[in-house]
């Protein structure tokens, strides 16, 4: 069922309309939760929370706009508050999340670069990690959930601007901490 359909069978009542948007968006939204707040279980529960909260607020949503970005909105500003709550740095470099990783990139041709790319994946989990969590937001919202500054900047309820300086911010961050391991 289209995103519309289900917006319009959830606003009169009926839970398909919810089913249907859980079916069609939960794994990206627990995946954007779990890159942002590194843990699993809170990860599920945020995109829980995001979809119950939806539900409670279906009647004020326009059904004019798109779901999705509205979605990620919700469960990316939930994942940082969570962060904020916990008041940690979250690591990245657990052995499940390098796994998780590897298997994404699991095309790689011979053992050795398998080798080469689980280095270079620790590497670069590592440099996440040590970003800031809204840093780390923007990352995520950027390079894996494809977003545009523009959607960024409804997501974070910032300006185009502000995102802009987040991603120039990461991004000199992560390349220095990158040209740093090289160099070590």
């Amino acid at each position: 069922m289209p995103d519309k359909a289900a917006i319009r069978c959830l606003k009169s009542g009926d839970i398909g309309g919810l089913e249907s948007l859980i079916a069609r968006y939960q794994v990206k939204a627990i995946r954007a939760a779990y890159f942002v707040i590194q843990d699993e279980q809170l990860a599920e529960d945020i995109v829980q929370d995001a979809f119950l909260s939806i539900y409670r607020h279906i009647q004020s949503f326009d059904e004019n706009r798109p779901f999705e970005p509205y979605l990620m909105r919700s469960v990316v500003n939930v994942a940082l508050n969570t962060a904020r709550q916990h008041r940690k740095e979250i690591s990245l470099d657990g052995k499940d999340n390098v796994q998780c990783l590897e298997a994404l990139l699991s095309q790689a041709a011979s053992l050795d670069n398998r080798v080469e790319l689980a280095e270079l994946t620790q590497t670069i989990l590592a440099a996440i990690a040590s970003l800031p969590v809204r840093q780390r937001a923007v990352i995520v919202q950027r390079y894996y959930l494809d977003m545009t500054e523009k959607e960024m900047a409804t997501t974070l309820e910032s300006t185009p601007g502000t995102v802009k300086w987040l991603l120039h911010a990461a991004r000199t961050r992560l390349r220095d901490l990158l040209s740093r391991q090289r160099s070590a």
